[in-house]
């Protein structure tokens, strides 16, 4: 099954592909939380708990139709994440590592309600709540279905190194350069983003 996910203003359109293979978290991180405070999506991208939901995927299913142009990407810090969103209306829309050659990407919620289109079914229903001592109150246990997740899902992830699938990614080049510049936070911006949380 495939699902169309774009940004708020619909400028930036793709499509997930192999959805029920994807995995589905809410992750309460600062760094998350601050990364949705800079775009000034607070209030769209987080939950009552500070959290934000977010489907893991490998990058090969991950692909843009139109509006590539308005890719963008920015990073918390020098060793931080990759966050990507659309510069046109400021949404999340996914973040992955460094490394090309670990092809994890996890696509932000709010680019995927496209149109109000509900992530379940097309996505299996939460099974991880990450990072929740920074929760602003108590999320659900998980339990076992965050360890089966992740073993079902990171062994797939981590081969890619063999197999050469890390290649077939919408945000890296040839050569596993960002397909856009990444700008990184200023100290001041990263203070002022910090705070918000």
């Amino acid at each position: 099954m495939n699902h169309r996910f774009q940004c708020q203003c619909g400028q930036l359109v793709g499509e997930v592909a192999h959805t029920r293979s994807a995995i589905h978290a809410i992750c309460y991180c600062r760094d998350c939380q601050a990364y949705a405070h800079h775009l000034g999506q607070a209030d769209a991208a987080l939950d009552a708990l500070a959290g934000t939901e977010v489907v893991g995927t490998h990058a090969r299913n991950v692909s843009f139709s139109s509006g590539i142009d308005q890719l963008a990407c920015l990073s918390l810090s020098e060793g931080g994440l990759l966050r990507w969103y659309a510069r046109c209306c400021n949404t999340p829309l996914a973040n992955t590592g460094r490394d090309w050659r670990m092809p994890y990407v996890g696509l932000v919620h709010l680019c995927l309600r496209a149109g109000g289109a509900p992530l379940v079914p097309a996505f299996v229903p939460v099974q991880m709540h990450l990072e929740t001592a920074s929760a602003q109150g108590t999320p659900p246990r998980t339990g076992w279905s965050q360890l089966r997740a992740l073993l079902g899902f990171m062994p797939r992830i981590a081969a890619a190194r063999f197999t050469g699938s890390f290649r077939r990614t919408p945000f890296f080049t040839a050569t596993g350069v960002p397909v856009v510049a990444v700008r990184v936070l200023t100290a001041a911006e990263r203070e002022r983003a910090m705070a918000a949380v």
